[in-house]
């Protein structure tokens, strides 16, 4: 299973302690590299210094935040590239696409698990030349730094310069600029997102082994994203909290993939029952994350519901194919090519996979089957123990929830199992799984439909009157067969725990 690309960015408010703190070996585990484009350290302390200035005559509350840092987590085979080449690559690939001085450290944590890049980069440039205004006259400045227009304004009683008011004479500069405005681009929600997708694709240029390519969370995927536990995080019992409920919802959607509901269907679910939901809650109540939890149960609930429709429908269907189904026809035959004849079509590579993805799909079905079965009996004893009641009923009460609460572990146990089992086989989820399988179950048909039309032309039964269709269809009824009759042994079986 891939690993998801781990990018963060930070707003720098000190920017001068934060250059001196990634890059001191007394202040870190594991030092190995630093490097910056512009070395020379007058470069950032000018730039925060702009920064502090501008955001002063901006008078806009907050904090000023002097550059922004990006935290890159590496593979930890990296560690084998030579340091230095290592950081330079990183930093000047982003140099060059966004043209912007960068300064950063080569870091590992203390256990040496965690392999990562701190860089701190400019959101301003420096000017080819500096700007400079110079004074037509005298120019008179309060004690607030507030231009007036006469010496008498800044003048005390005694006719003295008010401490803290000053005068700047004609003829000289009382305005510099060596940098350029801010550059819009790193504020915007998108910059992230955008770095994400650089860095992961260098990195995955970089790799040698692809067990360490890394991917990108699709946010307007189905998933829901786990967040990251830092080294001491004050917050980390919360998060771990939060990524439990998440991955409710996350094992749901396999389940939901596996079912048959389609991907649209829970899209719509996931954002009309927890993203709009979540924004109206946090509208209302602020950010509380008890009331995500709530919001993000209630949407499995749902989920799950659904998922309990589809596969019902998808029984009552089998069972029905099952029935009706009293032979099983002849399939077609083809007949190997002769040297008249052109040859015969060939599979292409997806659909050659087809057969060996069909059985992983089997596995998820059979193991799904046997989650709703779970699920049914665990019904029926909720409902035997709503009706349970009067004073001698106590005993059956209690053996009734011990048994309820027994089939809920074995149903966790068996959903934890069902979002693995893609993962043995190298797919990043079940909708990546499902995503290759369909594809190669289209193109697997288009190929069978190729054989089909081969043999009407080419072979020895070229005159049977049967169709392409009538073909088809026969292969088609023997597949459904199969089908139920598969469904029909595994419900057979109680399977329990996988």
């Amino acid at each position: 299973m891939r690993r998801n690309s781990f990018i963060e960015m930070a707003k720098l408010h000190n920017l001068s302690g934060r250059i001196t703190y990634i890059s001191s070996h007394a202040k870190q585990e594991h030092l190995y590299e630093a490097y910056a484009t512009e070395p020379d350290r007058a470069f950032w302390r000018e730039l925060a210094k702009c920064n502090q200035e501008e955001f002063e005559k901006s008078g806009t509350n907050g904090k000023c935040i002097e550059a922004r840092e990006l935290m890159i987590a590496l593979p930890e085979s990296f560690i084998n590239y030579d340091h230095d080449y290592l950081l330079k690559k990183m930093v000047n690939e982003f140099k060059e696409k966004y043209d912007v001085e960068c300064f950063a450290a080569l870091h590992h944590n203390k256990r040496k698990t965690n392999l990562h890049i701190h860089m701190i980069f400019a959101e301003r440039k420096r000017l080819d030349q500096p700007e400079e205004k110079t004074a037509t006259r005298n120019l008179f400045y309060d004690e607030q730094g507030k231009h007036v227009r006469t010496k008498k304004e800044i003048f005390d009683g005694e006719g003295n310069i008010r401490k803290g008011c000053k005068i700047i004479k004609k003829g000289e500069v009382y305005e510099r600029k060596i940098f350029t405005i801010k550059d819009s681009r790193f504020k915007q929600e998108s910059f992230l997102d955008e770095a994400k997708v650089f860095y992961t694709d260098l990195i995955n240029q970089m790799v040698i082994d692809d067990k360490d390519r890394l991917s990108i969370f699709d946010k307007s995927g189905p998933y829901l994203a786990t967040k990251k536990v830092g080294k001491n995080n004050p917050k980390a019992e919360e998060i771990k909290a939060d990524n439990e409920i998440r991955m409710e919802w996350n094992k749901a959607v396999d389940r939901a993939i596996v079912s048959g509901v389609s991907e649209t269907e829970i899209l719509e679910l996931k954002k009309t029952e927890i993203t709009d939901k979540v924004m109206e809650s946090v509208e209302q109540n602020g950010k509380k994350p008890e009331l995500f939890g709530d919001i993000v149960r209630a949407a499995v609930l749902l989920l799950e519901k659904l998922i309990a429709k589809v596969i019902q429908k998808v029984v009552d269907f089998v069972e029905k194919v099952a029935d009706d189904v009293k032979e099983e026809p002849k399939e077609m035959e083809i007949k190997p090519s002769e040297a008249a004849r052109p040859p015969q079509p060939k599979p292409s590579m997806l659909a050659e996979k087809y057969p060996r993805l069909k059985e992983i799909d089997h596995k998820l079905k059979d193991q799904n089957n046997a989650i709703f079965e779970r699920e049914k009996k665990r019904d029926k004893l909720k409902k035997e123990l709503s009706e349970c009641i009067g004073i001698f009923k106590g005993s059956r009460r209690k053996e009734l929830r011990q048994e309820i609460d027994s089939i809920d572990v074995q149903i966790s146990n068996m959903k934890k199992r069902l979002s693995s089992i893609v993962n043995e086989y190298k797919f990043d989820s079940v909708q990546a799984f499902y995503k290759e399988f369909n594809a190669a179950k289209n193109e697997y048909l288009d190929y069978q439909a190729d054989c089909a039309e081969w043999e009407k032309i080419y072979g020895e039964k070229a005159a049977d009157s049967m169709s392409i269709r009538d073909r088809l269809r026969q292969k088609e009824h023997v597949v459904k067969k199969r089908e139920a009759e598969r469904v029909h042994q595994a419900r057979q079986k109680d399977k329990g725990v996988r």
